[in-house]
C-alpha cells in the first residue's frame, strides 16, 4: 500500500512538476541598493562627489553580491538610465556639462545589432529631440579586432576630450575577469522629429581613432543596478529600464 502511494505521488509529480523557484536576493544586498538609490534620490545633483554615495558604491563593489563576469552576462544588455556620476577632473568638460544638466534623461543602451555589440549613449532632451552616439564594443563574448589598447591619453593637446587613464593603471584586474567592455565611438546624430543631423565629431577619422577609444569596467551588476567605472576616471550609477532589447531597437528604428 505504501509503495502504491509513493508511486502515485511520483506519477503526480511527473504530470504536475513543481514550478521553478525564483532566486532570492539577499536582504543585505537589497538594503545596500536601496540605500544607494535613496541617497542619489535625495541628492539634488546628478554630478557630484558625495561621500555617502561613494561609500555605498564601495560597499557594493567589495561585496560578493554582484553578478559574476558582468560584461558577458545576459543582464548587461538593455537600456540603462544614468542616475549619478562623480565629478572626476579628468572627464571631458562637455561630458560633465551634459551630465550635470539633470533635467535631461541620459541612457546607455547595450545591444546587439547585426551580430555586433553596440554601446549607445542617448541624451533625451525631449520626446522629439534626441542625441544618440554609438560605439562599437568588444568583450570576450563579442570580440572586435580593431579594439587594441589605447596608446594616448586622448587630449590631442586639448582638455575638451578629457584625459584617459593609460598604461599599467588602465590594465584590467586579472582577478576579476570579464567585467570590462572596450569600445570605440563610431557615429552619432541629433534626431529632431525624425530629421537627423550628424554629430559634429568625425569619429572615423584615422587621426582621432585612438582618441575616441575607451572602456568601462562593470564593478557591480544586479538585475536593477549597474555601477561602472570609465577610462576617464568617472564612476557611474545606472538603473535598468523596463524597456527590453527589442523595445529599444523598435524605438530607434521608429525614429529614423
Amino acid at each position: 500500500m505504501i509503495q502504491s502511494s509513493v508511486a502515485f505521488q511520483s506519477f503526480l509529480t511527473n504530470i504536475f512538476p513543481k514550478a521553478p523557484t525564483t532566486p532570492q536576493v539577499p536582504s543585505q544586498q537589497l538594503q545596500l541598493e536601496n540605500q544607494l538609490l535613496e541617497a542619489i534620490s535625495s541628492n539634488s545633483k546628478r554630478l557630484d562627489n558625495s561621500q555617502e554615495i561613494t561609500s555605498l558604491i564601495s560597499q557594493l563593489e567589495e561585496s560578493s553580491y554582484s553578478i559574476q563576469e558582468p560584461a558577458i552576462s545576459p543582464q548587461i544588455k538593455g537600456r540603462w538610465k544614468l542616475l549619478f556620476t562623480n565629478n572626476a577632473s579628468t572627464a571631458s568638460p562637455i561630458q560633465r556639462k551634459a551630465v550635470d544638466a539633470s533635467k535631461y534623461n541620459i541612457y546607455q543602451d547595450i545591444l546587439l545589432k547585426d551580430s555586433k555589440l553596440i554601446v549607445s549613449q542617448v541624451v533625451k532632451f525631449s520626446n522629439d529631440f534626441i542625441l544618440t552616439v554609438d560605439a562599437l564594443a568588444s568583450t570576450a563574448e563579442y570580440p572586435l579586432e580593431e579594439l587594441t589598447a589605447r596608446q594616448g591619453k586622448g587630449t590631442l593637446g586639448l582638455t575638451i576630450l578629457g584625459e584617459s587613464i593609460v598604461g599599467e593603471e588602465a590594465m584590467e584586474d586579472p582577478t576579476k575577469p570579464n567585467r570590462r567592455i572596450d569600445f570605440v565611438f563610431d557615429e552619432g546624430n541629433f534626431n529632431f522629429k525624425g530629421f537627423k543631423v550628424p554629430y559634429p565629431v568625425p569619429f572615423r577619422l584615422p587621426l582621432l581613432r585612438d582618441a575616441v577609444k575607451g572602456w568601462i569596467d562593470v564593478i557591480y551588476l544586479s538585475d536593477r543596478v549597474r555601477i561602472s567605472k570609465g577610462n576617464k576616471g568617472t564612476t557611474f550609477v545606472l538603473v535598468k529600464e523596463d524597456d527590453d532589447e527589442d523595445d529599444v531597437e523598435e524605438e530607434e528604428v521608429g525614429s529614423e
